[in-house]
């Protein structure tokens, strides 16, 4: 009797002891489980802050460019509309101030036209395809070199924060063409790379470099980790006297 007692005493003693250690268990996992979401957490805010400091960047410096713009726009253009205006209002011939009238009007369409550049609301009402082409026209007009838009996939509307920063990368990569490569020809491609996705291609014949060399700047780090944050990827190729070659590739 008294060993079956001691049985009974040692089967509980045992089961208080395993739930004591089943309690300790679930107790550490749940610190543990807790200890990961709290990683989880500060790695998405972390995330999160590092894509609205970009996204800052970005309206930063187009706000800049825009800014320069105005400036030469002002001084080379309305300035001297408002000059000339001002000689044929004072002049003695009655024609004359028809034609500064006119041109007083003409400085009221380009101050409209520079108050709507420096708002950045101007993303939402120009597509990405309308962007390139009016880009490539701008560079064509120049003479520096000869461009063409082929528009193979038909690109859905982009949220604003997206556009923003495919229209900087965009801009920095025929920039670059511009500034280091001397091209004679700019050939920019959309394509569907797979459903859900677009590949955007911007191909020059200009002198070309050797990617692996190393690079004083951080330009093209800036422009890959810009793509990621959009859910995107940049690829550069390119050889000496060959050109160069740009894809990225977005979620679209």
């Amino acid at each position: 009797m008294l060993e079956e007692e001691h049985q009974v005493i040692a089967i509980v003693l045992s089961g208080i002891f395993f739930a004591g250690l089943m309690s300790v268990f679930v107790v550490a996992m749940v610190f543990f489980h807790r200890q990961r979401q709290d990683l989880a957490r500060q790695k998405l805010n972390q995330v999160q802050a590092e894509h609205e400091k970009i996204l800052l960047d970005i309206e930063n410096e187009i706000q800049q460019e825009t800014l320069a713009q105005v400036g030469r726009e002002l001084h080379d253009n309305i300035g001297q509309l408002l000059s000339l205006a001002k000689l044929n209002l004072n002049s003695s011939k009655i024609e004359k101030h028809a034609e500064g009238r006119n041109m007083v009007n003409e400085v009221i369409k380009e101050v409209r036209a520079l108050s709507k550049s420096l708002n950045l609301d101007w993303v939402e009402s120009i597509s990405i395809d309308e962007f390139i082409g009016q880009q490539l026209g701008k560079i064509q007009a120049t003479g520096y070199c000869q461009t063409e838009l082929h528009c193979d996939y038909s690109l859905p509307e982009l949220q604003k924060d997206k556009k923003i920063v495919l229209i900087r990368v965009i801009q920095e990569c025929l920039n670059n063409a511009i500034k280091h490569a001397s091209p004679d020809h700019i050939v920019i491609r959309i394509t569907s790379a797979s459903p859900g996705r677009a590949q955007l291609m911007i191909e020059d014949d200009g002198l070309g470099f050797d990617p692996s060399l190393p690079s004083q700047g951080s330009g093209m780090t800036n422009l890959t980790n810009r793509m990621n944050t959009i859910g995107g990827s940049f690829a550069l190729s390119s050889n000496p006297g060959q050109g160069t070659k740009i894809t990225l590739d977005f979620p679209a």
